[in-house]
């Protein structure tokens, strides 16, 4: 007994220390190494989706929210009676604009407002350029007007203003000229379905009412065509006559034609 106190024995001191390896059997470390690859596979997936979406979302906001892939040229094709600038300014596409928030459908409706564009296409061509495509209307005849002539296509429609008769088209005289004039699309009938021979032969074709049109052909001759109703049969007959000798052929009838 040492003064009468308690007896302390010795202290016990506690270390953790890392077992080794080979401490873990076997079984132990293959279930664990199958318990991280099953972890590893069910989050893969989740990562590369995630890494999907980062990419997209770069890609859309370079396409989209900057200058790096904007507008730097419109190139226009095909455009012979309008000029390029003519179809820059209808298409009002500024410059610098992202290129993929172009709309294409309404930039080809404006462009398609213009008299002469029959059809439009707008392309895009990456990094920066805007295709436009035209289809210009084709002159079918030359209308009289104020002085000057106005070109219309096959359709009646008015596209086009000139000081002087454009090389290879007939003179029509109109009252007017239009898509919805009765005149017009008579005056159109009856020209698709003239003849060569009679076409070399037109210099005027004169539409003074529905049932009064009539052809001026070289020499001062006249063909007094009627209505537009049988125009081949009208055209036949006239082409057999042009050899006779009448200043005015009389074809309203064509099974009964008269000369003066």
């Amino acid at each position: 007994m040492d003064g009468g106190g308690p007896r302390r024995g010795p202290v016990r001191r506690w270390q953790l220390v890392r077992a080794g390896s080979d401490a873990v059997p076997p079984s132990t470390r293959r279930f664990m190494a199958r318990a991280r690859r099953r972890r590893m596979r069910a989050a893969l997936p989740w990562a590369v989706a995630g890494g999907v979406l980062a990419v997209v979302g770069l890609v859309a906001w370079t396409l989209l929210g900057t200058g790096l892939f904007g507008v730097r040229e419109v190139r226009v094709v095909g455009a012979e009676l309008l000029t390029p600038v003519e179809v820059r300014d209808a298409a009002a596409v500024p410059d610098g604009v992202p290129l993929a928030r172009v709309d294409l459908a309404a930039t080809a409706r404006r462009i398609g407002r213009l008299p002469p564009v029959e059809r439009v296409t707008v392309t895009r061509d990456w990094p920066g350029t805007l295709v436009v495509t035209l289809v210009e209307r084709t002159g079918a005849a030359a209308v009289p007007r104020e002085g000057r002539y106005v070109v219309i296509d096959g359709n009646g429609v008015v596209f086009r203003t000139v000081d002087g008769v454009p090389d290879g088209l007939p003179v029509v005289r109109l009252a007017a000229p239009g898509p919805d004039d009765p005149g017009t699309r008579a005056a159109l009938e009856v020209l698709g379905a003239l003849t060569p021979q009679l076409r070399a032969e037109l210099t005027e074709l004169t539409v003074a009412g529905l049932a009064r049109i009539s052809l001026t052909l070289r020499g001062d001759r006249t063909v007094v065509w009627g209505d537009a109703t049988r125009a081949l049969d009208k055209a036949r007959v006239a082409t057999a006559l042009l050899g006779r000798k009448a200043d005015t052929i009389d074809v309203s009838a064509p099974d009964v034609v008269t000369f003066r």
